[in-house]
């Protein structure tokens, strides 16, 4: 029997769950859990308790389902530390702070678990899937901003497990207030609840971004300008990137690059102006192939490396 792995994409509002084997999951499950809205209505401790028992529930039925499976990984959005690996903090989950997720998942399900920042997976992810090749940089556009870059064959997380924290490069000086604690945040204008927000602010009327979306391909002049605003945010903060770290590839995936068509003139045309002319024409930007499956595939090869490195 294939060895197997488990793979879990944590977000703010739901996660899924995968097992992996060889680079395809083989069993799948999605939960709806917002746990933002925890976040808002409960003390710290029983959010994190709440957590640890969903995310230790959705394990014990993948493992019913595969009882073969050899460890687990899981992307959570947030701050990990590189060597303790508890997540330090969570803008878009506020009030866990140094939060222990390893331990209490491990002495439960038994297994290996790893905790990877969500974007980091699902870079690591994007590079599995496209063999190992090259340099990448990953951008999930969904609640938040996040990012992921693999350089020469490794996952970058920094000194500190905030590299590629993307979503708060601040792109509009003393803007709006982001859950980081600063203002003007990348994440509070080119992910699903900027673009919602960039509409309350020109119409005054709340709309979900799926809603938005449809509007905007109906020619609604308001939602065609948040995703607008978006798409020009996005390119200017990935300019600036670009001249960083100087990539082959950048991966757009997350929920809301099914948006895309939305988001691309404006990205396209920001991208052109900002990048300098030695890296026009030379950055490959694409969309995510892998069906919104690169988180789970890369927690569950993080998993997979780590206890080959403890063997």
């Amino acid at each position: 029997m294939s060895a197997s792995w488990i793979g879990i994409d944590v977000g703010g509002t739901n996660f899924r769950i995968g097992v992996v084997q060889g680079l395809h999951v083989v069993w799948e499950k999605r939960f709806q859990a917002d746990f933002a809205h925890l976040c808002r209505t409960l003390p710290p401790a029983e959010v994190l308790h709440a957590i640890l028992s969903i995310l230790g529930d959705a394990i014990a039925e993948a493992q019913a389902a595969h009882p073969a499976v050899e460890a687990a990984g899981v992307g959570f959005p947030g701050f990990i530390d590189p060597v303790s690996r508890h997540l330090l903090s969570s803008p878009n989950l506020p009030g866990l702070l140094d939060a222990d997720i390893v331990r209490p998942l491990e002495s439960r399900c038994r297994l290996p678990v790893v905790l990877e920042n969500d974007a980091s997976a699902a870079a690591w992810g994007e590079f599995v899937i496209g063999g190992k090749v090259g340099d990448l940089v990953y951008l999930g556009l969904g609640t938040g901003v996040g990012g992921g870059l693999v350089l020469n064959g490794r996952l970058h997380g920094g000194a500190h497990g905030v590299a590629m924290e993307v979503g708060h490069l601040i792109v509009e000086p003393g803007g709006r207030l982001c859950g980081c604690g600063n203002r003007g945040c990348l994440e509070q204008y080119a992910s699903t609840n900027g673009v919602v927000q960039s509409y309350l602010e020109t119409t005054g009327i709340t709309r979900s971004a799926f809603d938005l979306a449809g509007l905007a391909a109906q020619g609604d002049g308001a939602a065609t300008k948040a995703f607008a605003l978006a798409g020009e945010h996005l390119a200017g903060a990935l300019a600036h990137i670009a001249k960083v770290v100087d990539v082959e590839e950048v991966v757009i995936g997350g929920g809301m690059s099914a948006s895309w068509p939305l988001l691309h003139p404006a990205f396209e045309q920001r991208l052109r102006c900002d990048l300098i002319p030695a890296l026009r024409g030379r950055v490959r930007v694409r969309i995510s192939q892998a069906q919104d499956q690169a988180g789970i595939i890369g927690a569950a090869m993080l998993s997979e490396s780590s206890v080959r490195f403890r063997a």
